[in-house]
Formats: C-alpha cells, sequence, structure tokens
C-alpha cells in the first residue's frame, strides 16, 4: 500500500528520539501510513540512516537536529521541525527520555535527578507548550506522550524514572483538558518491557517481571508504535486524555 492511500495521508509529524530504540519503530510506522515524518536526535549520523530506511520503504521522512537539554533548543526543534514540514505539524510524538539503571534513592545525586527530570519531563512539557498552540491555530492536531507503566505503579530503585513517567502521565490528563477544546487530542502510551536493544543492559531486573506477566514477554517496538498511530489517528477521534498499557498485562496484575 503508498503512502497515499494510508490514513495519515498529509499529515505531519515531529517524533523526538526517533534515531534509536522504539522512537524509530514509531517513526517507521507513522511513516507506513502516510504522514511525513520529522526524525529527531543528537546523532545526524544516526538520523540520516532512520530518514534512508523510511524512504527506501516509500515513505517521507526529514532529519531535523535536536537537543532537549536547554529550553533554547526546545524551541528551535520546533521551529526547525515546522519548517521542514512546510508549516505545518499535525502530530507530535514525545518519545525522547533518558532511561536509568535502577539505582537506591541515597545513591541518585542532584545532578542526575535534575537530567532526568530535565529531558523526561521539563523537555515535553516545554515542546508541547510550544506546539499545541501552534497545532490549535492551524484546525486542530494529536499529541503523544511515551509513557510507561512503571509511571502507574511503584518499584524499588526506579524511583525518578517512575516519578518522571508519573508526572508525564498526569500532563496527559491536564493537557487534554486544556487543548481537547481547541481541537488538540492529547493521549499516551504506557509501555511495559520493550525488546530494544536498551533493554539487554536491564535483563536481570526485567526476567522476574516478565515472569509474572499474562503473556510472559515483551513488546515488540512495532507493537507499541501501533498504538502510538492508532491514537494519533482518525480512528481515536474522541479519545481524549488515555494512558494506554502496552504492556503485556502488567497493570492487571
Amino acid at each position: 500500500m503508498s503512502p497515499k492511500d494510508t490514513r495519515l495521508s498529509g499529515r505531519t509529524a515531529l517524533v523526538t528520539g526517533s534515531t534509536g530504540g522504539l522512537g524509530v519503530a514509531i517513526a517507521h510506522r507513522l511513516a507506513d501510513d502516510g504522514a511525513h515524518v520529522v526524525v529527531s536526535g543528537r546523532s545526524a549520523e544516526r538520523g540520516a540512516a532512520v530518514v534512508g530506511e523510511i524512504r527506501a520503504a516509500g515513505g517521507a521522512a526529514t532529519f531535523v537536529a535536536a537537543d532537549l537539554a536547554g529550553e533554547n533548543g526546545i524551541r528551535e526543534l520546533a521551529e526547525n521541525a515546522t519548517q521542514a514540514l512546510g508549516g505545518r505539524l499535525d502530530i507530535l510524538v514525545n518519545n525522547a527520555a533518558t532511561l536509568l539503571m535502577p539505582t537506591p534513592t541515597g545513591d541518585i545525586a542532584a545532578a542526575l535527578l535534575r537530567e532526568a527530570f530535565e529531558v523526561n519531563v521539563f523537555a515535553p512539557f516545554l515542546l508541547t507548550g510550544v506546539i499545541a498552540p501552534e497545532m490549535a491555530r492551524g484546525g486542530g492536531g494529536a499529541v503523544v506522550n511515551i509513557g510507561s507503566i512503571t509511571g502507574l505503579r511503584g518499584a524499588s530503585g526506579s524511583a525518578i524514572y517512575n516519578a518522571n513517567k508519573a508526572a508525564i502521565h498526569s500532563l496527559t490528563k491536564s493537557w487534554a483538558d486544556e487543548y481537547g477544546p481547541l481541537g488538540v487530542r492529547v493521549n499516551a502510551v504506557a509501555p511495559g518491557p520493550i525488546a530494544t536493544e536498551r533493554q539487554q543492559e536491564f535483563e536481570e531486573h526485567i526476567r522476574p517481571v516478565l515472569d509474572r506477566l499474562p503473556s510472559r514477554r515483551m513488546s515488540t517496538p512495532e507493537e507499541v508504535a501501533a498504538s502510538v498511530a492508532f491514537l494519533v489517528s482518525d480512528d481515536a477521534a474522541n479519545i481524549h486524555g488515555a494512558i494506554l498499557s502496552v504492556d503485556g498485562g502488567w497493570a492487571a496484575v
């Protein structure tokens, strides 16, 4: 099926943190569904590779470099991405995040705490604050935040990351109320363990979790990306403020 025949045909999308891991799968899926996707991240080399893959598959993609560690960089990303897409942005996926190895609370330095909140909470907060009003002025749009099942339940050694993702879930509901009446839908996906290259680093911590899941396995990046594609599509036209768990049943047990 060609992009012009798909449900996101004619729409534009920005996916943060899309030069690796889950972000790559999301960028591919949105492009497969017909959107022109801005791939963003710090590595131009990795970004070019993702863009090349999408174009080779018949999709449309452009790379825009991004540093989400400061307000100026966030505003530059919003401006440059919008320009690259011809002045209109219909879809924002706040995916970029700093992952942390499980660490006792007392061993976390203040600098690491600030860095985690800066990338995982401040960046999507500021980026949405710039882009969502522009979407509203342009007639509407959709925002999907990538949360985590860990934002819905506690876990020893993961207090920072859990708090980051709980904040994202809370922001999702607040933004749904703020921007929904203006035509911008805001939802979140809360994945459980995902079979990406980074998850190998967490193998010893993840295995006991998988043994408790109804599915007994991780989600694939493509499964999580499919949920994002659903939430930004017209199939989810009356869904606002939802936190969609894609976790093999972790939230249920």
